[in-house]
């Protein structure tokens, strides 16, 4: 049986964990948390650990031992009348090593040197962040990649909402490599997701009414051709909002196609639509900034016709 994907030691380098992606080890590796790092997958060419969780327990309390005598040291020197106290040498815990397996889940975003710009690692692109978007945090969502600065109270069920997300995950759930039928098979998904029922069954805006399709067709991200489709969703509490699903295909590893969805309320506390366009520019294939993308950019047209718009049932 292949390992699933997931964050696993580094055979190679065993204080750093690697990315495996279900058939072979990716480039993309990070420092483990404090916690103890995860076994490498069996068969891909990594060593027991037996030996050194020993090694690794016995150093941390031979740390532990030194830290012991030498502030038995200052404690008995202040007690022969010295007025100065001698600073313990710092030791650094290391923690043993578990048997758990990682959780195989994308592995979040990825701080970059520049500030206006979030990596996404696993998927090997970067977002540039406009103006009055921020880095995620206290985010639901452990694959967000950006949202809009604050919070309000939700129309509908209580709880906290936020007026504009955005999210990128590799789409694994089945063979389909076409973005443009990926992206159509989403976008149901992605409204019902923001403006439907959030995951505990809750409705913050009172549940979808109605939903438009304003804008569908290819676009150029990072280089790759992709496709993306907008959705005008009308809801039973607030002005409701604007879904888009775009898919393009990865530029690491195997090439699975990318997701990347948008969530932008409606009115006038919303996000302009303008900044969907302005974020898929900025995508570009991580550690390389002069790749071209944006919407339409050497593929097509961005919109189809008026004529092609039509308003649909709710999905619910």
């Amino acid at each position: 049986m292949t390992p699933p994907p997931g964050w696993y030691r580094d055979p190679s380098a065993p204080h750093l964990e690697r990315w495996w992606d279900g058939t072979a080890w990716t480039g993309h590796r990070r420092t483990p948390a404090a916690t103890a790092p995860p076994p490498v997958p069996a068969g891909t060419g990594g060593t027991g650990g037996t030996g050194r969780a020993k090694a690794v327990a016995l150093s941390a309390a031979a740390a532990v031992l030194v830290a012991a005598i030498v502030t038995g040291a200052v404690v008995l020197g202040r007690d022969g009348g010295s007025t100065e106290a001698k600073t313990p040498p710092t030791a650094t815990p290391t923690a043993a090593p578990t048997s758990a397996a990682p959780t195989p889940s994308s592995p979040a975003p990825e701080p970059s040197a520049d500030p206006s710009v979030v990596e996404d690692q696993l998927n090997g692109v970067t977002f540039t962040l406009p103006d009055g978007w921020e880095r995620p945090e206290n985010v639901v969502e452990d694959d967000a990649v950006m949202t809009t600065h604050g919070t309000y109270d939700c129309p509908g069920d209580p709880g906290l909402c936020r007026h504009g997300l955005v999210i990128s995950r590799t789409v694994t759930v089945n063979d389909e490599t076409s973005p443009k039928i990926l992206a159509e098979q989403d976008i149901a998904d992605a409204a019902d997701d923001a403006y439907d029922r959030n995951r505990i069954g809750e409705r913050p805006f009172g549940g979808i009414v109605s939903h438009e399709v304003v804008a569908a067709g290819p676009v150029a991200v990072a280089g790759r051709a992709g496709y993306y489709v907008r959705w005008r969703v009308r809801t039973a509490k607030g002005p409701g909002g604007h879904v888009q699903s775009l898919v393009f295909p990865s530029t690491v590893g195997t090439e699975s196609p990318v997701l990347v969805r948008f969530v932008f309320d409606a009115g006038r506390d919303g996000p302009p639509l303008s900044d969907m366009t302005r974020i898929t520019e900025g995508i570009r294939p991580a550690g390389d900034a002069d790749t071209g993308g944006g919407v339409g950019s050497s593929i097509g047209p961005t919109d189809r016709p008026a004529a092609y718009r039509k308003v649909w049932p709710s999905p619910r």
